[in-house]
């Protein structure tokens, strides 16, 4: 009987073990297991995506560097230009036979009827106005630069232009600029282009225009150029950060000679800029220039305190960085002049304003076309009724079209449509020009 008992308890226990699958038994195990492979890759993607993101982080801020790098690298350009002939020219006279020379001719045919020579309620400054109908031959430029030694680079323009049949000879510009100051920090001295503005610091034959934007026409006589010293520091940073102040003792237009020993007029200012992403880039700029003007006109003379600001701004776009197939540039300025003083034997108070705004779009390897729209306004007051002074009542603006082919890096020609409505009759004028380069030229700014 017992040995029965025990035969039945085997024969069950066989039973139920064949019966209960393999997989079963182990299902715990493997379950763990599996658990702990899924932790373990869990880490594993938490900890590329952390390396990932450090790596884009790394990128985009090397990335930004680079593109910095290439636009000190351009204003560095006309700096280093002559670096080798330096290197191998005589230790007695390092600078002897090496500065780099270049000329700029331009020229231009315009159609219109009603040319003008002055802004209605601003005082006439510069060289300003359309022109005359028919062929002009436009002012040419001859520039040499080159380093002085280590511590110094010099440049001179010399232009040459013609009024009423004569020729004339002026010196546009004629400074020296610090080489080896540290720290970021450079002092120019001589007769430069002032930093006021966006536009002001290029030479016209690099404008995108036939001609320059009604407010710099109005508050600059078309740009305004500093006797004087200017002092700019960079700041050693990714991002773009500018400051600096000049000092004029000369009578560029809005200041004048104030027959002192103080400067005729100081300006203070701010340029900040860099990347967005890989394909654009941005720049933003704040000056004011305070003038203390003294007898300054011809037919009304003006004597106090202007005060001007100017805001600008641009934006660029290249694909991926590369400028040369294609890219667009938006570009705009505001200014704002607060001037008190006499004109004439008239008390004078008067704000003045203008603006305008420009896209330039590169379409294809050297093909590009833009517009352009501007305007200025004028609050002369009551007063100065029946004067040059007086208020319009009304902006005068400015709309323009252009077309423009460079067969090269060095010459450019452009066809220009322009709504003029300067004066009181609107004018629809047409303009052809030519600008063609000779030697050498650097690299303008950004």
């Amino acid at each position: 009987m017992k040995i029965r008992i025990f035969n039945f308890i085997v024969f069950t226990i066989g039973m139920v073990t064949i019966g209960v699958p393999a997989s079963t038994l182990r299902a715990a195990p493997l379950a763990e297991e599996v658990a702990e492979l899924r932790r373990q890759l869990a880490l594993l993607q938490s900890d590329y995506a952390d390396r990932l993101s450090a790596l884009e982080t790394r990128l985009q801020a090397a990335e930004r560097r680079a593109r910095q790098a290439e636009r000190v690298a351009e204003d560095a350009v006309e700096v280093a230009e002559q670096a080798a002939i330096d290197g191998s020219a005589a230790a007695s006279a390092p600078n002897t036979f090496n500065p780099s020379i270049g000329a700029v001719l331009t020229g231009r045919f315009a159609d219109l009827d009603r040319g003008w020579d002055a802004l209605p309620g601003f005082e006439p400054g510069g060289e300003i106005g359309t022109g005359g109908p028919g062929f002009a031959l436009g002012e040419a430029e001859l520039n040499l630069k080159a380093n002085v030694d280590a511590n110094f680079f010099g440049s001179l323009t010399v232009a040459v232009g013609e009024e009423d049949g004569e020729a004339e000879l002026g010196i546009e510009e004629a400074w020296l600029q610090t080489t080896s100051l540290s720290g970021g920090l450079s002092v120019t001295g001589g007769r430069f282009f002032s930093a006021a503005g966006y536009l002001n610091g290029f030479h016209v034959h690099a404008d995108d225009f036939v001609d320059r934007p009604l407010p710099y026409q109005a508050f600059f006589g078309g740009r305004y150029t500093v006797d004087g010293l200017q002092a700019r520091w960079v700041a050693p940073s990714s991002l773009l950060f500018e400051v600096g102040a000049e000092v004029n003792w000369g009578a560029g237009f809005p200041a004048s000679h104030n027959g002192s020993t103080s400067p005729a007029a100081e300006t203070v200012f701010v340029h900040i800029g860099g990347d967005a992403g890989l394909s654009n880039s941005w720049q933003l700029g704040l000056s004011t220039i305070t003038a203390d003007v003294i007898e300054r006109g011809t037919d009304i003379t003006f004597t106090g305190d202007s005060d001007l600001a100017v805001a600008d701004f641009v934006w660029k776009w290249a694909p991926q960085g590369n400028a040369a197939a294609q890219n667009l540039k938006i570009q705009a300025e505001y200014f704002r002049r607060r001037e008190d003083g006499v004109a004439g034997t008239l008390p004078y108070a008067g704000t003045q304003t203008g603006w305008y705004l420009q896209a330039i779009w590169q379409f294809a390897p050297r093909w590009r076309i833009g517009g352009r729209y501007a305007e200025v306004r004028a609050d002369g007051g009551a007063a100065l009724a029946g004067t040059a002074l007086e208020d319009p009542g009304r902006p005068s603006r400015r709309s323009s079209l252009m077309m423009d082919f460079s067969p090269s890096e060095y010459s450019r020609l452009r066809l220009q449509y322009s709504n003029d409505r300067v004066l009181p009759i609107a004018d629809d004028q047409l303009f052809l020009q030519y600008i063609m380069s000779l030697g050498a030229h650097g690299a303008h700014q950004f």
